[in-house]
């Protein structure tokens, strides 16, 4: 195919070539009425360029075809079968992906170290979820992916099961063996969905970590956004085999999708896939290269132990994306939490990433030179100054197999049963009727359904104490828990 093309870029070029003058959404008339403030700071090209699909960068019947040839594009991109955009990011394509494969009241076998998103699909779809639970590293406090054996296993007790969804690369760049997984699900002829959010540049570089396309999985979603160049809430499905119908994809698509897509995500997925397809191996190289650099000169800094391949050699992970850094910093006698916090307030730097124990930047074909040395001056920063960072109340980081709690009802009846708040103490025992995830990176500790228990409500409070952002319970400061009524 001519990647050269970029059908929805074209067809938006065209659209303010002809000066078309719309009576219909959007209101602002391609910014016609924006109000000159905000135009100021967004500039007014963003309000120019925000067209609809539909009378606007096509007719009503569609009949330039402009998004399907941008999907088709980026299917063959990518060695996809197809290839469905999304505008509403992959919290919502990996509800879509799951209600594709499991309907309400059908089991699905998901990772536990499952982003909040997947279990707001498991409420939102009435699926019961199978756990299969992370491989826990116990010194670094940190969960990857499941393994294909505990895959196998789970399907050999829930036969019964539609589908697996893993979660590769983790929010901290480890990555699970796809293909081994992918293997054992279709052994027992059934799809695998992949929640590779954090691997849409995968793809395009054979020295990263194997794409889950290569590796036999049915069903990808990436979020676009984190490590591609496409503006945020932009996510693509990706999909091949027989196991999962497109035409029941894309049905359940547009029972969750918007019908009002925004053309700046089309556009911007579009031309990123143009961009990977002709500069993306020269562009990840660099990237690569640049992010092996930061690496090494993070590992000379005192006080720091920075991931590596060292969790392949260990067996705790089948891959590691090397563009993800990820810092332990708790032998500053810091947190992850305080440090992202002081960078951000006196170096003006962003990372990633942090929880109680590390941060994490992502290198991206974005970053030069300058940007490199941003990074490293912070954080070497951080170093020289964490003696006057003000000591917080410890974390109390559990066990790991306290982490894997009981699931005693299915967690769509819990969260809309009758339900009760209760003070923290007496919460020990009974069953969540909510979510409890700690934020970033966002990943549920207790989900509703499952029984509470002291300890890890003890680690929960310890953490808001500390600094945990807990944005999903009904109480953030954990003094009250959501529980289900008792009968």
């Amino acid at each position: 195919m001519d990647h050269s093309r970029v059908p929805v870029l074209e067809a938006l070029q065209e659209f303010r070539r002809r000066g078309d003058v719309v009576f219909g959404p959007p209101g602002h008339r391609q910014g016609r009425g924006a109000d000159p403030r905000v135009a100021e700071i967004l500039g007014i090209d963003v309000f120019r360029s925000d067209v609809l699909t539909l009378n606007g960068l096509d007719d009503r019947r569609q009949s330039q075809g402009v998004l399907e040839q941008a999907q088709e594009l980026m299917a063959d991109a990518v060695g996809a079968e197809h290839a469905f955009f999304s505008t509403s990011g992959s919290s919502l394509s990996i509800k879509t992906a799951m209600l594709a494969v499991a309907g309400p009241g059908e089991k699905l076998l998901l990772s536990r170290n499952a982003h909040k998103s997947v279990i707001a699909a498991v409420i939102i779809n009435g699926v019961e979820p199978i756990w299969v639970h992370p491989k826990f590293d116990a010194e670094r406090h940190l969960a990857h992916p499941p393994e294909a054996d505990d895959v196998r296993n789970r399907l050999r007790e829930h036969p019964d099961a539609k589908g697996m969804l893993l979660i590769t690369p983790t929010d901290w760049g480890t990555c699970a063996d796809i293909r081994a997984v992918a293997d054992a699900c279709h052994a027992s002829d059934v799809p695998l969905i992949v929640d590779e959010a954090w691997g849409a540049h995968l793809p395009f570089h054979p020295d990263l970590p194997v794409w889950g396309m290569d590796a036999d999985a049915d069903l990808v979603v990436t979020s676009v956004h984190k490590m591609g160049g496409a503006i945020e809430q932009s996510s693509v499905f990706h999909l091949q085999h027989d196991r999962v119908s497109p035409t029941v994809l894309k049905q359940r698509e547009d029972l969750l999708g918007t019908t009002s897509a925004s053309s700046l995500v089309y556009a911007t997925l579009d031309g990123w896939r143009r961009q990977m397809v002709e500069q993306g191996r020269e562009l990840l190289g660099n990237a690569r290269h640049r992010a092996e650099r930061v690496r090494a000169e993070l590992r000379e800094m005192p006080g720091l132990r920075v991931m590596g391949g060292e969790i392949i050699e260990e067996g705790l992970a089948a891959e590691y994306d090397p563009l993800k850094i990820v810092v332990d910093v708790r032998e500053l006698g810091i947190s992850g939490m305080q440090g992202a916090e002081w960078l951000r307030a006196n170096c003006h730097v962003d990372v990633g990433g942090s929880d109680s124990c590390r941060i994490s930047a992502s290198i991206t074909h974005s970053d030069d030179d300058e940007t490199e040395k941003v990074l490293l001056d912070a954080v070497s920063s951080l170093v020289e100054h964490a003696d006057s960072i003000e000591r917080q109340p410890a974390v109390h980081l559990p066990a790991p197999h306290v982490l894997e709690l009981e699931q005693a009802v299915l967690p769509r009846d819990a969260f809309f049963g009758p339900a009760e708040q209760v003070p923290a103490e007496q919460a020990v025992g009974r069953i969540a009727a909510e979510m409890i995830s700690p934020y970033p990176p966002g990943v549920p500790v207790v989900a509703p359904g499952e029984v509470i228990t002291s300890d890890v409500l003890d680690y929960l409070r310890s953490g808001v104490a500390h600094g945990f952002l807990i944005s999903d319970a009904a109480d953030p400061t954990l003094e009250t828990v959501r529980v289900a009524a008792r009968p």
